[in-house]
């Protein structure tokens, strides 16, 4: 299904932009009949700019500026509108939330470059989309599901208890992260580069006041709260985690990032999971260790459901083939979709966790095009 956009009211005339300065923009697909009152909002990914170089670059692309992405977007998945495709959410009101801030949807901030300005305004999009929703019946919601996939499933973790007192109390909310859940970990050569950039990142777009105020009291290092697992402690919505445990962003860009691997000897691995050599393997178990032990709080939460498969993938919802298909992966007999659905309306227990890899045979394991050379 095919859904043009709409720029937000609220946005146009305001200081709620994109990097480039151009208005920020959302998909909305009304639904109908039993879900005309439920409404799932899904963040867009697509990375993230940590300094005013990748920044900049970032602001000519569909990635910073509403000028150069495409009107129409497929909904699939737990966007879709086919009750064969998405049992639960197909007939819900439907939003996707598309990416333009570099920041998660959690900065608010500028800088000067040269004669131009670079507008880090995530926090202000978020609270400029949501204020032109309620107008279109979010006010009226009775059940509400955020999600998000990648950078867009971390900021899903920033906003979750937020959307709830926007809407008084009055709708059920719930939260999931779709591949989202970035781990704090060191990679393959011991030295850890994603809490420098997630550090760099939270002091240059300003994030710092939009992150977790509970989070923020228990650190001296603001730019933890930017991870999940740190986060997640102090977030009271109920929750779901879907991801894999050898998510394929987090094996190519944290734990075994280029600057680990100079001479190239995990390429084939990186492009073809079944290229890698068994020590290879073995190493990759680190991280399914890594994140097994980062979720080992949350397990038998009630209100806290999870996804964790052991196939290589990143982002797995909005992809038919991975959410709800003849085909697609399962974990004890129930599809993505299934487990998402009977954790959020209550119908049984909803935490699932894979043997380690490769011991699952419903996983697709394809490398996103573009991931491969990463």
């Amino acid at each position: 299904m095919l859904t043009t956009w709409e720029c937000a009211r609220v946005n146009c005339r305001s200081i709620a932009v994109c990097l480039d300065g151009s208005p920020p923009a959302y998909h909305l697909h009304r639904g109908s009949g039993a879900g005309a009152r439920g409404w799932l909002l899904q963040f867009e990914g697509g990375g993230w700019c940590n300094d005013a170089p990748s920044c900049a670059a970032r602001a000519g692309t569909r990635r910073g500026s509403t000028r150069l992405m495409s009107k129409l977007e497929v909904f699939s998945g737990v966007l879709s509108n086919d009750p064969a495709r998405n049992p639960d959410f197909y007939n819900w009101n439907r939003v996707k939330l598309r990416y333009c801030d570099g920041g998660s949807f959690a900065g608010d901030s500028e800088f000067r470059n040269g004669s131009s300005v670079i507008y880090m305004r995530g926090q202000r999009i978020w609270d400029a989309i949501i204020a032109d929703l309620l107008t279109k019946g979010l006010a009226k919601a009775e059940k509400v599901l955020l999600s998000g996939c990648s950078a867009g499933g971390l900021a899903t973790f920033f906003h979750c208890d937020n959307l709830g007192e926007l809407l008084g109390g009055v709708a059920t909310v719930k939260c999931m992260s779709d591949a989202g859940f970035f781990l704090d970990v060191d990679d393959i050569s011991g030295n850890n580069s994603i809490r420098p950039f997630f550090s760099s990142l939270v002091a240059l777009q300003g994030a710092e006041k939009n992150l977790n105020k509970d989070c923020l009291n228990s650190t001296l290092d603001p730019y933890l709260c930017f991870f999940p697992q740190y986060a997640l402690q102090n977030i009271k919505t109920p929750y779901f985690i879907l991801n894999s445990a050898y998510d394929v962003y987090q094996f190519h860009h944290i734990f075994v990032p280029p600057s680990s691997d100079p001479r190239g000897h995990w390429s084939r691995c990186k492009a073809d999971p079944s290229a890698c050599s068994t020590l290879q393997i073995a190493t990759l178990q680190g991280l399914r260790s890594a994140m097994l032990t980062a979720l080992k709080l949350f397990e038998g939460e009630p209100e806290v459901g999870m996804f964790i498969n052991s196939c290589f993938a990143h982002c797995q919802s909005e992809l038919q083939d991975t959410w709800f298909a003849p085909n697609s992966p399962t974990l004890d007999n129930e599809t993505i979709a299934e487990l998402v659905g009977d954790w959020y309306f209550e119908r049984g227990a909803a935490q699932e966790i894979d043997c380690a890899y490769p011991c699952d045979s419903t996983c697709h394991n394809i490398i996103p095009s573009n991931q491969v050379g990463n």
